[in-house]
């Protein structure tokens, strides 16, 4: 094989790329990305067929979080982010709290089955699909605060969401694949 048929490695922290902000959203991106929020808890269920309590708690790549505690997280995340597309629906660019994701992922309910989180999962995405899928140009373009980040619409939001979700579910399809699961 040339060299240049050699396919780069692709960066284990961002398995289907880094979030890019859009400028502009068309109707079909947001469609996708409801999408994506909508299929999370069962291609997250899936990725994690089988596992054993072994593999649950093995890091998803060098210097990352396990599985166990990657299932955790996307729960975390996900409660905060719909909670914070509430905000920015019913009240005037809310300055949104951020929080310690890597000191959340540390705290003891970390250890808790996955099935907590995925049984989480499915509800609160059920529920955020619903509320996603009601939404008028006008709501699309209210937004919120991040005091780090910046300001940041419902609708990008929603993208940014969409690709975390299929982020995360990459990495466990990922260690999978490296280890032969």
């Amino acid at each position: 094989m040339s060299a240049s048929a050699v396919v780069p490695e692709t960066d284990p922290r961002y398995p289907v790329g880094k979030f890019k902000r859009p400028e502009t959203v068309t109707p079909h991106e947001r469609m996708a990305a409801i999408a994506s929020l909508a299929e999370l808890p069962g291609r997250l269920d899936e990725a994690l067929d089988g596992l054993d309590r072994a593999q649950l708690d093995t890091p998803y790549r060098e210097g990352g979080w396990t599985v166990r505690q990657l299932v955790h997280h996307i729960a975390d995340s996900h409660m905060n982010a719909f909670i914070r597309v509430r905000l920015a629906l019913t009240e005037d660019w809310p300055t949104i709290t951020p929080y310690n994701e890597k000191a959340w992922a540390m705290l003891h309910d970390s250890a808790a089955p996955v099935g907590w989180s995925l049984a989480l999962l499915e509800s609160l995405h059920a529920r955020w699909v619903m509320l996603l899928e009601s939404l008028d140009d006008e709501q699309w373009a209210r937004g919120m605060k991040h005091p780090q980040n910046g300001p940041m619409t419902v609708e990008v939001a929603t993208l940014m969401y969409g690709w975390h979700s299929r982020h995360h579910v990459a990495h466990i399809l990922r260690l999978r694949e490296r280890e032969g699961w």
